[in-house]
């Protein structure tokens, strides 16, 4: 399975070294997909310690449009969990929905390359509120760029609930409806 993984990563290597050689961009969005994550020691409120994951997943769905996928955990058990689709603008992946209730601001989450970490801003704090617990937050979370990995599992992410409920959103929201054929597909 490793060696799957590794010859993966040489072909998109290649095809990123492919891409710059013959003068086109890569696109920011094919530079930020793969799964990133950090496993780190978590506690909780009596002491014990326990380890925990984040994970980011990021796919591209199409030329403009980015599925990501983020899980974090907190201390005593708190989590973070946020999965939809998203676009580019410029360098950063920014992923909107409407707000949670009336009067709340809208959620805008934002992933960008920031130096050797990928970085989450939710500077409003909107997303938080619909998809953290209370000690989980998305702003200011990062993962370190090189902890990037190869999807392996594509075809098994892109049949589960989340991938095809963010696909269904996406392709009922405003000016996206020309996209509703792509939530059916896996």
């Amino acid at each position: 399975m490793r060696s799957v993984a590794v010859c993966v990563g040489v072909v998109l290597a290649g095809a990123t070294m492919a891409h710059a050689a013959m003068g086109r961009p890569v696109s920011e969005q094919n530079q930020l997909s793969g799964r990133y994550s950090t496993h780190f020691k978590n506690g909780d409120v009596s002491g014990d310690t326990y380890w925990s994951d984040n994970v980011l997943e990021v796919v591209p769905v199409d030329a403009e449009a980015t599925y990501l996928r983020i899980e974090t955990q907190f201390f005593n058990g708190h989590m973070c969990s946020l999965s939809g689709v998203g676009r580019m603008e410029g360098e950063a992946l920014v992923y909107q929905e409407p707000p949670f209730m009336a009067g709340e601001k809208p959620c805008r989450l934002t992933v960008r390359r920031a130096g050797k970490d990928i970085v989450l801003q939710d500077a409003d704090g909107a997303c938080r509120a619909g998809h953290c617990g209370a000690r989980g937050l998305f702003d200011g979370q990062t993962f370190p760029a090189s902890s990037r990995r190869a999807i392996t599992y594509l075809p098994r992410l892109k049949a589960s609930r989340e991938y095809r409920a963010a696909l269904k959103a996406w392709a009922a929201s405003p000016n996206h409806s020309d996209h509703a054929a792509q939530a059916d597909q896996p």
